[in-house]
């Protein structure tokens, strides 16, 4: 294990990385210099460098590279096979960490609570993490997306507890010790690293093995995934859910356009109202987990009820971006079948009278081709779709299936619903006249297609 303590400067190669962002703000606030590189691209994450004045290039170059660093810091979708500085540095023998690897080090040394699961890692653990913060726990975190309220999606305390959205993706889970975590979902994904869903579930099973007897699990208990996973851990397991026989029952569930307010009992017993601002029942959800880790954490309630009725949630989560022509226009990151389906039931509940157009950006082929089925009966909510040309992200550049597919198969089950429109450009011209008050647009995928609403927004 590499010691923190004497390393002055750092290069973080893939910094605009949602989770390395995070990464660069702890070091650079434990007295580190940091910068980095990565592409010409746009991110949140760049306004998040900038506020917090870490230097950074665009586009990757061996000439980047001090010649003075101590250590370099590197996202996962970069290896020497695919990025000149990663090759560089190799060669010259600068002490590398993965971003994994360096969290899973800074964790290590706090109170760490990590929020696993296929689905709402993102606003659980962030909605976690500013409540331990309300309520004065000063706590540290790395979340995966830009907190509202914060203006960045990491904080550095002097707490005890650090609140870490932990990814599952090319098994970065193996790395992490946690002291108590969130179990939120299982359901089969990252086909490109996961061969079949056997071997996705043993990852989340050797996970919360992990979890002391000091410690507990608190798992969703409405399904059967979870269930099965969260029976291999050691310590105190606690459930929490809709179904009656969970140890956190939601009831007297109801919602409005501005907020959901429910009631929770713990064994049998009320812990009170509490209220959320954010849309959608899965977010009642992942807020009953949160309920039930300060619950058990011995920490004041009727602070966590304020805090939590006070979250305005993260970025790209059912966001509002703005109007067109009267037209609602909202951004959401889903990108795995069940987001899609959730995000698109919250918008019909809310706007049962409204005609809503999704805007689907698929990302990465793999997972387009594995769940390519399921993808297609994903669009309930929605009137009308448009599927724009596969995300490849850094990990793929072409695969077995095409947007085109997706649209037909789409059709198959809902005829005409589904068209394509190969690009972020073509979408928003073809949308740009043709919407009105009638419409609410929402923007779905893991990549850049927030770009539509953006350009879209008047």
């Amino acid at each position: 294990m590499l010691d923190l303590s004497k390393i002055k400067k750092v290069y973080i190669i893939g910094i605009k990385g949602s989770g390395v962002v995070g990464i660069a703000q702890i070091l650079k606030n434990g007295g580190m210099e940091v910068m980095g590189s990565d592409t010409e691209e746009k991110f949140f994450t760049d306004e998040v460098l900038k506020k917090n004045e870490i230097p950074y290039f665009e586009g990757f170059s061996v000439d980047n590279i001090p010649t003075d660093v101590d250590l370099v810091v590197y996202s996962t979708a970069y290896k020497s096979e695919n990025n000149v500085e990663m090759k560089a540095v190799a060669e010259r023998n600068i002490p590398m960490l993965s971003y994994p690897e360096i969290l899973a080090q800074l964790f290590s040394q706090k109170y760490g609570i990590a929020i696993c699961g296929t689905h709402g890692k993102t606003t659980t653990s962030a909605m976690l993490a500013y409540v331990l913060d309300k309520i004065g726990e000063n706590p540290t975190a790395v979340i995966g997306g830009r907190v509202r309220q914060w203006g960045g999606n990491a904080i550095v305390g002097q707490g005890e507890f650090f609140v870490l959205e932990a990814d599952e993706y090319q098994n970065k889970l193996a790395l992490y010790e946690p002291k108590a975590a969130i179990l939120t979902s299982v359901e089969y994904d990252h086909p490109d690293f996961y061969p079949n869903f056997e071997d996705y579930k043993k990852v989340f099973a050797d996970f919360i093995m992990k979890i002391p007897l000091t410690g507990f699990l608190m798992a969703w208990g409405d399904s059967v995934n979870t269930n099965e996973v969260a029976q291999n851990c050691p310590a105190k397991v606690l459930k929490y859910g809709y179904g009656k026989d969970n140890d956190l029952v939601i009831e007297n569930y109801s919602f409005s356009e501005k907020k959901q307010q429910f009631e929770i009992f713990f064994s049998g017993e009320s812990l009170g109202f509490f209220e959320i601002k954010l849309v959608g029942k899965h977010n009642v959800l992942n807020a009953s987990a949160i309920i039930g880790v300060c619950h058990r954490l011995g920490l004041d309630l009727q602070k966590v009820r304020e805090a939590l009725a006070d979250f305005e949630g993260t970025t790209r989560r059912f966001e509002t971006i703005g109007w067109r022509n009267g037209a609602l226009l909202i951004d959401d990151y889903g990108h795995h079948p069940e987001e899609i389906n959730v995000t698109l039931k919250a918008a019909r509940e809310i706007y049962p009278e409204k005609n809503i157009i999704a805007v689907f950006h698929p990302h990465s082929y793999s997972r387009t081709e594995a769940l390519l089925h399921d993808f297609a009966q994903s669009f309930d909510g929605a009137d009308k779709v448009i599927v724009l040309d596969i995300y490849g992200s850094a990990r793929e550049s072409s695969g077995k299936v095409s947007s085109p597919d997706l649209v037909k198969l789409i059709n198959k089950y809902n005829r005409d619903k589904a068209e394509y429109v190969p690009t972020i450009d073509e979408t928003v011209n073809h949308l740009r006249d043709k919407i009105s008050e009638q419409d609410v647009v929402i923007t779905i995928g893991a990549g850049n297609v927030f770009e539509v609403a953006h350009k879209l927004k008047q």
